[in-house]
């Protein structure tokens, strides 16, 4: 077989795809008519396919004559045999990175759709070849051969009488080792996504190690060991996880991305797949995507009260930029997601640009950038700003092009919501500064910078009252005294203070957390800040300035909500630092 350096055009040249006569028949063996009849057959199928490939010619699309072709199983089922029948269109080659059909009608608008969506879903580049109805019939005719298989769900069909089996079952993270010992490969994958919704998993890592293979669940932004199993079932389990997902099952050398969907009677929850390749197999991530983790109402988000009051006079005003900052998993999304909702009335035009859309929202025109056909974040917001939108959320500004097209935006009449990853608020201008954003673009364009994380809560149900070391207690005593009275927040003597933690219990998996709330710190440019600003500005001078103007830093967001009796002194230490 030609290598993968060769072009489709040399790969269908070495299978043999040109125009090939039948071999004459031993003599003796037809009578005259029989063969003169077979002549006959054989030269009005020489003069169609030469029509079709006349046809091909005028019209400028690749000829191919499908009678001495080897179409793959694989190739024949992309197209199913009824839909192949409808287009008279068949797939006849599918390497991978590449995909080619055949029709008897290559200009027709539905099989130029159907090329399209098969590039979509396999990521490959594509053409379509006019052929014959010989060729087609023939094509179709190998329908037949087809090894009788059943119809592959992209999906885990996970039934609420399973899931309800399982959870039953599943009381705490070692329960989860219990049940998956003895269990066939399929259902470890039910197992696992059951146990995952169950204890209320953002993401499932599985991994490969040298004799094992681990099972972590992050929760709450935590992560979690709860399975291991014989490192010889992981080839039947990674290939499980690639075969619903989508992904190429003998690529084990790169990176990969696929979804499948759990199904559900309570609703569908979509799950991200991201696989890299490791010193012992692959590491495999998937992320689930459920409805209910992003239709977090804003007065839910954990702001205090005067925060809450700051942002939302920020986020009313017909025009600027609101930004939120933080790494990785700090909520920036749910956050910008309950704004969205916040804003969206009958009588405003939100347009988002996301990459890629995780939740669908009501009444909100949500668009996906395809770095493949070039419709990138500065592109795509160009294209957005021609449809009249009063609010526009961009997933991510990344660069100094959608940077200075964002700006444009929020300084023409368009309320512009979007993430920066930096470190904390105060890091967003120096940001923008070091992108090329000229500095006096950003005073007028600039409404507020949020910075964030998410904090475990206490778990209600096992919540106790606690007492703090000298050295917690001097933290909080710091914390406090340090905020601005400009911000305008109030704490009770200290001689009031009373200090809670969780003390563990079933329901909880005796962490003594459950539930996570975001620790914010909101900056939003005043007139001191603004005059400030230049190329030279660093984070330090912006984070001082913005004190000075009454914000509370994430940190002391999060003491604020240690005495509300929210969370713990070390949540606030590990998610937000000394």
């Amino acid at each position: 077989m030609p290598n993968e350096t060769q072009s489709i055009e040399d790969l269908l040249q070495f299978t043999g795809a040109k125009t090939h006569t039948k071999s004459p028949s031993t003599p003796g063996e037809e009578s005259a008519t029989e063969k003169f009849d077979e002549k006959m057959v054989e030269v009005r199928l020489k003069e169609k396919e030469a029509l079709a490939a006349a046809a091909a010619n005028s019209s400028g699309i690749q000829y191919i004559n499908l009678k001495a072709f080897p179409i793959s199983p694989e190739a024949l089922r992309i197209v199913p045999q009824d839909r192949a029948e409808k287009l008279k269109t068949v797939c006849f080659l599918f390497t991978g990175p590449e995909i080619r059909l055949a029709s008897t009608q290559p200009n027709n608008e539905e099989v130029k759709s159907l090329l399209h969506e098969l590039q979509e879903r396999y990521k490959a580049n594509g053409g379509i070849y006019q052929i014959s109805e010989e060729s087609l019939r023939l094509a179709i005719k190998a329908y037949a051969s087809l090894p009788k298989i059943t119809e592959v769900v992209k999906g885990v069909q996970v039934t609420d009488d399973e899931l309800k089996g399982f959870q039953d079952k599943l009381t705490d993270y070692a329960d989860v080792q219990k049940v998956m010992d003895g269990a066939s490969v399929s259902d470890i994958m039910t197992i696992v996504m059951a146990a995952a919704l169950q204890f209320g998993t953002s993401d499932v890592h599985v991994e490969a190690a040298e004799e094992t293979i681990t099972v972590r669940f992050r929760i709450d932004g935590v992560l979690q060991e709860v399975a291991k199993l014989p490192h010889e079932f992981w080839k039947k389990i990674v290939a499980r996880i690639k075969l619903i997902s989508g992904l190429k099952i003998n690529v084990t050398d790169r990176p990969q991305d696929g979804r499948f969907t759990i199904f559900l009677k309570t609703g569908d929850t979509d799950v991200r797949v991201s696989t890299i390749p490791t010193t012992w197999g692959e590491s495999v991530v998937m992320r689930l995507l459920r409805p209910g983790s992003i239709n977090v109402e804003f007065g839910d988000l954990g702001f205090r009260p005067l925060a809450e009051k700051k942002l939302l006079r920020e986020i009313q005003k017909p025009h600027g930029m609101v930004i939120t900052t933080g790494p990785t998993g700090s909520g920036k999304t749910t956050t910008l997601y309950a704004i969205l909702r916040k804003l969206n009335t009958s009588d405003v035009k939100i347009i988002t640009l996301e990459d890629p859309i995780e939740y669908k929202l009501a009444g909100i025109n949500q668009s996906q950038i395809d770095h493949s056909k070039k419709y990138t974040f500065a592109g795509g917001l160009r294209s957005i700003l021609r449809q009249d939108p009063d609010v526009v959320m961009v997933g991510e500004i990344r660069d100094l092009e959608t940077a200075e097209v964002a700006i444009n935006a929020a300084l023409t009449g368009h309320m512009m919501l979007s993430t920066l990853h930096t470190n904390d608020a105060s890091g967003a201008i120096p940001r923008f500064i070091s992108m090329g954003v000229k500095p006096f673009l950003l005073a007028p364009s600039l409404n507020a910078i949020l910075g964030q994380r998410l904090a475990r809560k206490i778990h209600e149900d096992c919540k106790e009252e606690t007492q703090l070391n000298a050295e917690q207690l001097a933290f909080i005593k710091k914390a406090v005294s340090e905020i601005p009275e400009a911000s305008g927040e109030k704490t009770a003597p200290e001689t009031e203070w009373k200090f809670y933690k969780g003390k563990g219990c079933k329901a909880c998996n005796d962490s003594g957390y459950k539930g996570r709330v975001g620790i914010y710190e909101i900056l939003t440019l005043s007139q001191e800040i603004k005059a400030a600003l230049s190329e030279n500005l660093s984070e330090q001078q912006v984070r001082e300035l913005a004190k000075q103007q009454g914000m509370t830093t994430m940190q002391q967001d999060g003491v604020l909500k240690v005495l509300d009796g929210i969370t713990t002194v070390e949540e606030v230490l590990r998610v937000a630092g000394e």
